[in-house]
């Protein structure tokens, strides 16, 4: 039946326990089900999003206000009783999608992780990604299956870390750099759960020497989250490739369906597997490795070069800090490999000669990039992953770009190195 409400909700980390138990409710079924969304929404944007999901109410710091006359012409729209939380992504075309998620997946998602992990009772978890996306989202719902409270905070730092007392953290692997570079220990910290973006071996290496517990996470909404940890599938989730050497899921952990777009769920979902947009391998054993997203492939010179294989080998090169490959337009090949890197020692940043050199040593040779950026920081987007169109808007010449949230020129992210061949 689609007969339970949806109601749209807005609450800074410091209202963390109302984000909590507008979530329990909708788990339960005592409560409508909930859309979470950024608080900082520009007024446009949080307007298109409430004419797309058409939720009956919104829930902000300062009340809950109906929506019944969102828009003109748009009604509010119920969902299916068994979905708790719908999950707003723009996916790669920059189109809203809802990604409904019932109470069973995510809890099937939370239990399979807690086993994985062999999570204790008792053990906090410290939440430090926004809960308007899925990897806040999953830590709550942990917390919740094992009773404790978790520790909700809008960043996290070696003392906020320290002070949290937690257990289990999740983590985007620049949150990691940055409490790596900042002398940080694991403390209490037993787990730390790594997902949203590919982890680059050095940084992997770097941190267990360090002492830290890390498994790497691979999943995304439309699993309720990481459902393969270390390349191993949690219990109940299987994978496997197609043809076209995609991605496909399938398990409990599923989402039901795209909010309102029957022909994007069909087009998605197929006799209980997912296609998702990412490229792999999976071995004998059954672990999966992902190469990277088959809509960032950059075809240069009529060959394909899948950025993620390239940033592997970047990331192992002297001098390389951090690094994201991106395809930017040229005249002679339609798409250069373009490397944007933090350098590591910014007074001795990398040679596009050397970098181009190691990666003729491991990849095809159209794979090493034509052009070096070295920026003084990679620009993010909320859910932690690198912003690949503010980097393409960056190569391609001196217009604006949003970086961290803010509006700056390109030339303010932009060391002197700016090199092609």
């Amino acid at each position: 039946m689609t007969s339970r409400e949806l109601h749209a909700v807005q609450f800074r980390p410091e209202a963390g326990q109302r984000i909590l138990a507008a979530l329990s409710a909708a788990l339960d079924g005592s409560g409508p089900a909930i859309l979470p969304l950024d608080p900082d929404l520009p007024p446009a944007t949080l307007a298109r999003v409430l004419t797309a999901f058409r939720p009956s109410a919104i829930e902000t710091m300062t009340g809950t206000r109906p929506l019944a006359d969102a828009a003109p012409g748009t009604t509010p729209a119920a969902v299916a009783d068994e979905v708790a939380v719908v999950i707003a992504t723009s996916g790669s075309t920059g189109v809203p999608k809802g990604v409904e998620l019932s109470a069973a997946a995510l809890t099937a998602s939370a239990a399979a992780s807690l086993r994985r992990l062999s999570a204790g009772p008792g053990e906090r978890w410290l939440c430090c990604l926004p809960a308007f996306h899925i990897s806040g989202i999953g830590v709550l719902v942990r917390s919740l299956l094992t009773g404790t409270d978790p520790v909700i905070a809008a960043s996290v730092t070696p003392d906020v870390l320290a002070a949290s007392g937690c257990q289990h953290v999740s983590l985007v692997p620049t949150q990691l750099r940055r409490l790596l570079d900042a002398g940080a220990g694991p403390g209490a910290v037993l787990t730390v759960l790594l997902g949203g973006a590919a982890a680059a071996d050095t940084l992997l290496a770097e941190a267990r020497t360090a002492g830290w517990r890390v498994v790497t996470t691979y999943g995304m909404s439309e699993t309720s989250g990481g459902c393969v940890y270390d390349g191993a599938p949690l219990d109940g989730v299987s994978v496997r490739t197609d043809g076209d050497g995609r991605v496909q899921i399938s398990g409990p952990v599923l989402f039901s369906g795209y909010r309102l777009a029957p022909e994007l769920t069909a087009g998605a979902l197929c006799r209980g597997w997912f296609r998702t947009s990412d490229l792999g391998t999976v071995s004998a054993d059954g672990r999966l490795s992902v190469r990277g997203r088959a809509d960032d492939v950059i075809n240069t010179g009529g060959e394909k070069v899948v950025p993620g294989e390239v940033e592997a080998v970047l990331g192992t090169c002297a001098g390389v800090g951090d690094v994201v490959v991106v395809g930017t337009p040229d005249v002679e090949w339609g798409e250069a490999v373009t490397a944007f890197v933090v350098a590591a020692d910014p007074a001795d940043p990398p040679r596009l000669d050397d970098l181009r050199s190691r990666v003729r040593g491991v990849l095809p040779a159209p794979a090493a990039p034509r052009k070096l950026v070295v920026v003084s920081e990679i620009p993010l987007l909320a859910s932690g992953k690198p912003d690949r169109g503010t980097l393409r808007q960056m190569g391609q010449g001196p217009a604006l770009a949003s970086v961290n949230g803010r509006t700056a020129t390109r030339r303010e992210h932009l060391a002197a190195s700016c090199v092609t061949t």
